[in-house]
């Protein structure tokens, strides 16, 4: 009789077990795959060139042919803290920020580029030969022409592309 009914327990437990083994099984098992997208166009493209020769770095940077709006560019270099960077250019449309970045006083229209900014190294150890590894780091960036009610362009270096999140087709 003890035998039959832990026999019998036995096969409560096991059908038990065997009763959600099918959901169990499947979330296992499932294996889901997407693709596909979508491309955000934002309405400006811009490219960087940089040479380096004689311990400055000459950048220049232009608004692409397919760009759809006009932009303002700023810039900044970084290097090693042992050394020091000097900003100049010849048309002086280049002006310092008070954020260590350098701001392009016109709006560069699609094909435009912005005139040559000098990075000019300085505090070159004596002892630096050519072929020594040395980098300066450009960063740029570019913010759609903006407009003051009284037709007045401005650039706005605060403006965040905003995202919504959706929650069950409700926006959150």
């Amino acid at each position: 009789m003890k035998r039959k009914n832990c026999l019998l327990a036995a096969l409560v437990l096991a059908v038990i077990l065997t009763a959600g083994i099918g959901k169990a099984w499947a979330y296992f098992t499932t294996y889901a795959e997407a693709a596909g997208g979508y491309t955000i166009e934002l309405g400006d493209r811009t490219q960087i060139r940089e040479e380096f020769a004689d311990w400055t770095k000459r950048v220049v940077i232009t608004a692409e042919e397919d760009s759809k709006e006009p932009v303002y560019v700023r810039a900044r270099a970084f290097c090693g803290n042992a050394y020091t960077l000097d900003y100049s250019d010849a048309s002086g449309k280049w002006t310092p920020g008070g954020d260590g970045y350098y701001y392009y006083g016109d709006a560069l229209k699609a094909g435009e580029s912005a005139e040559e900014l000098l990075v000019h190294i300085g505090n070159i150890p004596k002892e630096a030969k050519v072929g020594d590894s040395f980098h300066v780091a450009v960063i740029y960036e570019s913010t759609p022409v903006r407009y003051n009610a009284d037709g007045t362009p401005y650039a706005d270096w605060d403006k965040v592309l905003d995202s919504v999140t959706m929650e069950g087709g409700v926006e959150s």
